[in-house]
């Protein structure tokens, strides 16, 4: 009777340690060396424990030696991968990885798809991966290259999540081919349930479809919002038309940014002497400007406006400007246009703008090799970093 008292009693130990955070997140090996230590030697949970973490350690080994000589990968990450899937034998692994294989995936392509979810080598790949290979396929989509880019697509259930998601989206996507993308982007954002009556608002608050499909493919899960109707108001009240493709991205930037910081880059312009209507008429221009941290926005103004003197209504009139990186695209240009300018090699009243918004291709035909070679030479020092 005191050996059932015993076991009932260490029962309820070992049951509370399962339970507890630390341990669920804890690797397989260790979650048994934690479970040996809670029990006293030569107990018969003890016995128990100490046989279930040799068989796990040998599977793990096990797992670990598979991945690397078969799988191609280092150590570190084997043991990583180890800790999602274990097996103490080649049969199941190798049976998948010629499933791949005899289905035209290179190694390579193999090795890349079972790095992301090696928990595809335990599983039975007829039932489990063919079914969305013949989906793929009957969608007119390359199998190999969809499923090697996004290879988590194939953890989601074809009947209850992928074919209704596709369906759902099909409505809002002009081919199939777009529809499988979008299911591809958010398979893990997109909920059918939570999002057909934002689908609803928002069509009926006069959202194109387009639209509706790019958000789907860019940002899904600004339908799922709670305020997603005052949002909307909010961006109609900008200056955005719903039918416009700029609606979106101002949608998303309003719904990303919350008052305070809003209020503080818009401030950061003011700064600079830029009036509101002109930074609210910038922003209209191109949303993702408000997306910029106030430090980037400063160092873009200070070095347009305190080191060239130049007009910062220049950058509010091409807003895309602030887009640039100062130390790749926005200094070493301005060097030559600054050279360009001072030897009267560039008219004054031109806009500024061209040069750095241009390809570099077209900016050395326009601004550096159409001179003569001792100029050329000249400029292109100055726009590689030279003196």
């Amino acid at each position: 009777m005191n050996r059932i008292s015993d076991l009932m009693f260490h029962g309820h130990r070992l049951r509370a340690f399962f339970r507890c955070s630390t341990f669920s997140q804890t690797p397989p090996t260790l979650k048994c060396h934690l479970l040996l230590l809670q029990l006293k030697p030569h107990h018969p949970l003890s016995i128990v424990s100490h046989n279930l973490f040799s068989t796990t350690s040998d599977k793990q080994s096990f797992t670990v030696s598979y991945f690397t000589n078969n799988c191609g990968f280092s150590h570190q990450a084997a043991l990583k991968a180890s800790n999602r899937v274990l097996f103490d034998d080649a049969n199941k692994p190798d049976s998948v990885i010629a499933f791949f294989t005899n289905h035209g995936f290179s190694i390579s392509q193999t090795q890349n798809i079972i790095g992301k979810v090696p928990e595809l080598l335990t599983c039975n790949p007829t039932k489990r991966v063919l079914p969305k290979f013949q989906f793929l396929a009957s969608k007119g989509s390359d199998v190999v290259t969809t499923v090697t880019r996004s290879p988590y697509f194939l953890c989601k259930s074809l009947e209850n999540h992928i074919i209704p998601v596709f369906e759902f989206v099909r409505t809002f996507c002009q081919s199939d081919e777009r529809a499988i993308a979008c299911v591809l982007f958010g398979s893990n954002t997109i909920v059918i349930d939570r999002m057909k009556s934002k689908v609803k608002l928002l069509l009926n608050m006069g959202v194109t479809p387009s639209n509706i499909h790019q958000l789907l493919t860019t940002w899904p899960s600004v339908l799922k919002c709670a305020d997603l109707k005052e949002a909307v108001v909010e961006v109609k009240g900008l200056g955005f038309h719903p039918s416009k493709s700029h609606f979106v991205s101002a949608l998303r930037v309003k719904r990303g940014i919350s008052k305070s910081p809003w209020d503080a880059k818009l401030d950061a312009f003011k700064t600079w002497g830029c009036p509101e209507d002109a930074i609210l008429d910038a922003f209209r221009r191109y949303p993702h400007m408000m997306l910029y941290s106030i430090k980037k926005v400063n160092a873009v103004m200070s070095f347009w406006v305190v080191h060239l003197g130049w007009d910062p209504s220049v950058l509010l009139a091409v807003p895309t400007l602030f887009s640039l990186s100062l130390e790749k695209r926005l200094i070493p240009r301005a060097s030559v246009v600054q050279y360009l300018l001072s030897r009267g090699l560039m008219k004054k009243d031109a806009s500024l703008s061209t040069p750095f918004i241009c390809t570099d291709k077209l900016f050395q035909q326009k601004f550096v090799n159409c001179f003569e070679e001792e100029e050329a030479s000249k400029l292109l020092s100055l726009y590689r970093g030279g003196s």
